[in-house]
Order: C-alpha cells, then sequence, then structure tokens
C-alpha cells in the first residue's frame, strides 16, 4: 500500500497515512484516461448549433421562372442550396454530444488519475481543514503553507460551504466533495489536496 506524509493545515508534519493499493497505487491506464477526457468534454459541448434547410428558409415559394424556353436552366425556386441566401444542405443542427462509457471504465479512469497524482508526487493528504468563515486568506494561507504554488483541486469527503466559499474567488482553485470526483478536473489540475476523510473515503467508494 503506498504511504503519503500527513500534513496539518498550518503546513506541520503529521505522521502518514497509508492509501488503498486498488484506488492510488494502480499503474496509470493512459487509453482509459483519454477516453475518459473525451466522454467528459463531449458532454460540455452545447450542441446548439444551427443553419436553415431549404424548408426552413423564407421565401422561395414561387417558380422563378417557367421551365422551359428561356435558354436558362431550370429553376424551382430561389431558396434553393445553389442560390444566394438559399438553404444549407447537410448543416449543422442542435444534437447531444454526450454519451457515458461502462461503469467500470469510468472507474478505471478515476483510479488511474488518483494513482497518477501519487506517482508524480502530486498529491498531499491533510489531516482536516478548519475555516471559520468564508475567507480567501484562508485558502491562500493554507496554500503557501503547503508550498503549493500551482493550480489545485481541493477535495473533501462531505459538502464543505465555508471552504467552497472561501476558494471561490481564485481561479487556480477548484473545491469538490468526493462523490464529485472526475478524471478532467484531476488531470487538468496540478496538484490535488485530499482531506484524511475524503482519501480514506475514495479507497472505499472507488475500490
Amino acid at each position: 500500500m503506498p504511504k503519503v506524509a500527513l500534513f496539518k493545515q498550518d503546513g506541520s508534519n503529521a505522521g502518514e497515512i497509508e492509501l488503498n493499493d486498488v484506488v492510488f497505487g494502480i499503474e496509470p491506464h493512459t487509453h482509459v484516461l483519454h477516453e475518459a477526457v473525451v466522454m467528459q468534454r463531449a458532454s460540455l459541448r452545447q450542441g446548439t448549433h444551427a443553419v436553415k434547410n431549404r424548408s426552413e428558409v423564407r421565401g422561395g415559394g414561387r417558380k422563378p421562372w417557367r421551365q422551359k424556353g428561356t435558354g436558362r436552366a431550370r429553376q424551382g425556386s430561389i431558396r434553393s442550396p445553389q442560390w444566394v441566401g438559399g438553404g444549407v444542405v447537410f448543416g449543422p443542427t442542435p444534437r447531444s454530444y454526450s454519451y457515458k462509457l461502462p461503469k467500470k471504465v469510468r472507474r478505471l479512469a478515476l483510479r488511474s488519475a488518483l494513482s497518477s497524482k501519487v506517482k508524480e508526487d502530486n498529491l498531499v493528504v491533510l489531516d482536516s481543514i478548519a475555516i471559520d468563515a468564508p475567507k480567501t486568506k484562508e485558502v491562500v494561507k493554507m496554500l503557501a503553507a503547503l508550498n503549493v504554488d500551482a493550480k489545485a483541486l481541493i477535495v473533501t469527503a462531505d459538502k464543505n460551504e465555508v471552504v467552497a466559499r472561501s476558494a471561490n474567488n481564485l481561479q487556480t482553485v477548484k473545491v469538490l466533495t468526493v462523490e464529485e470526483l472526475n478524471v478532467l478536473d484531476l488531470l487538468s489540475h496540478d496538484k490535488l489536496i485530499l482531506t484524511k476523510d475524503a482519501a480514506e473515503k475514495a479507497g472505499e467508494v472507488l475500490a
């Protein structure tokens, strides 16, 4: 089982913690990680793009000229695709890009992302996070004590409004619960800060 240092909020050492080997100690599966990121990014697409086809464009109800005898090519409507202002052929229409990967694949991707953080030494485990009132400077102070100057993802065991609101003004910090953990956020943040409770809960839930 992987062992990592356990820190207090002020940056002092509080011993060691043993992490679940199945969740934090596997060899990261890069292909599955890629699949999970593509799935999440596809789900974030709005899919509201739209064009008008020839039945939706205004006008063109009357045949512009008679079929024969003019010397010009036959035309049925001034809103046909070859006309300026005509309908668009095979243009984009509103659709949903979201799809789902199998549950086992999604779990493997999460375990791979967490294991990669341990492997790259980008995981910080805190004994607990105690902030009395929502104050941004408290989170800034905590990150400085932990020597974290990169994009950081803070994960708590349960919803903590005070911590979430304290980090809300920091563009490089995001706060999630264990239930909200996802591969895209794990990979897009350089440092992962877990509370001791969150690490234990993740070890139980994802094992």
